[in-house]
């Protein structure tokens, strides 16, 4: 069997690592199966894109789109016109795509029209908010998707509400939390750990980059004052990509006031997680960083209205706050009183998703 993978985005390739070594693993073992590494370029940026390939030991693309740039529609339009060039001058049993991003639901649509099944891996999940990009490209993908895999009951479910068969569903697990506990161990301490005079479970981390949240200048605002204010003055994180940090010198919030706020570049994947780990606390927008909070046992407060992952509230550490900047205040507050939940972990997040993906990929 012959597999093109797609990775485009950030969270893409912390769930291809695990997908790439399970196939290698089979490889040895004798078994007829093998992939090419399309990367699509979505993501350009350096600790976007190729510090993630080498701290995830994934190997070189064997192609590369220069999909990145431009709105919504010309990303997708040029990252479809690059992928069919590339899936018809090397053509596959199998093109596999990951979570939900531009390229996932471009890929999937070109592979479509070139009469090759597509596997989607993360396939099911639902936040019922259209309002949201990455649900209409969960939603397009999953309507063309030849094989499911899961990582949750609730989202096979999802699937199965939409008439897909049970034998095209696999609950497999979350290859996420495969990358997760695999590199747990290898860990960065960053810099500014010393820096700061960090220490283990006294700061928050932060991270929005929702445009809901961010480009909404004076809720941006709010949102920033709320936490800083129910911060009890302990360290905030907040690794920030350059357009948000203008907006935050725009919205005249003088950081010079506010001496607990510590703005960082994006951080490599190592180095990120170790700060994640050891937090008090973190406060995101971002669906993947609650999984790995859930696992981590760190608690985690949601700046959305509704989540994907409903699997981090009802098991592990998340919980929804919203995106109102007065909700913020009583959760903090909860935080600091020693009174938010300790969660547990998910049905088959064990590291063993990538695993159970390529022994049903064999079986096809």
């Amino acid at each position: 069997m012959k597999i093109t993978i797609i990775a485009g985005a950030r969270p893409n390739f912390m769930k291809i690592a695990p997908i790439i070594h399970a196939i290698q693993k089979a490889e040895r073992a004798g078994s007829n199966i093998g992939y090419r590494l399309v990367h699509t370029g979505q993501h350009y940026d350096e600790k976007m894109s190729n510090t993630f390939f080498q701290e995830l030991n994934i190997p070189e693309p064997d192609a590369h789109l220069g999909g990145g740039g431009g709105t919504q529609a010309e990303q997708t339009a040029s990252i479809m016109i690059a992928f069919e060039r590339e899936l018809m001058a090397n053509p596959v049993d199998l093109v596999l795509v990951v979570g939900d991003v531009t390229s996932t639901l471009a890929c999937a649509i070109v592979a479509k029209k070139l009469n090759t099944k597509v596997a989607h891996v993360e396939a099911g999940i639902r936040s019922f908010d259209l309002s949201m990009p990455e649900e209409i490209n969960r939603m397009v993908t999953d309507s063309i998707t030849d094989y499911f895999f899961t990582t949750s009951i609730w989202a096979g479910n999802n699937l199965k509400n939409n008439g897909i068969a049970d034998d095209k569903i696999f609950f497999v697990g979350n290859v996420m939390i495969d990358t997760l506990l695999k590199n747990e161990g290898r860990f960065v301490q960053p810099a500014l750990w010393n820096e700061l005079g960090l220490t283990t479970g006294d700061y928050l981390v932060m991270t929005l980059h929702r445009p809901g949240n961010v480009d909404e200048e004076q809720k941006f605002k709010d949102l920033l004052t709320a936490i800083i204010m129910g911060s009890n003055g302990k360290p905030l994180l907040f690794p920030v990509h350059p357009r948000t940090r203008n907006i935050i010198e725009n919205i005249g919030i003088d950081l010079t006031q506010i001496p607990n706020l510590h703005l960082s570049t994006p951080m490599g994947y190592l180095e990120f997680n170790y700060l994640v780990k050891h937090a008090m606390a973190v406060i995101t927008d971002s669906g993947g960083i609650t999984e790995e909070t859930t696992v981590l046992g760190v608690p985690c407060m949601t700046l959305r209205d509704n989540t994907e992952r409903p699997e981090t509230c009802e098991v592990g550490t998340n919980e929804l706050v919203g995106t109102d900047p007065n909700r913020v205040g009583p959760a903090m507050e909860k935080l600091f009183n020693g009174r938010w939940k300790s969660g547990g972990i998910p049905e088959k997040w064990d590291g063993k998703a990538a695993e159970r993906i390529v022994e049903e990929l064999l079986k096809l």
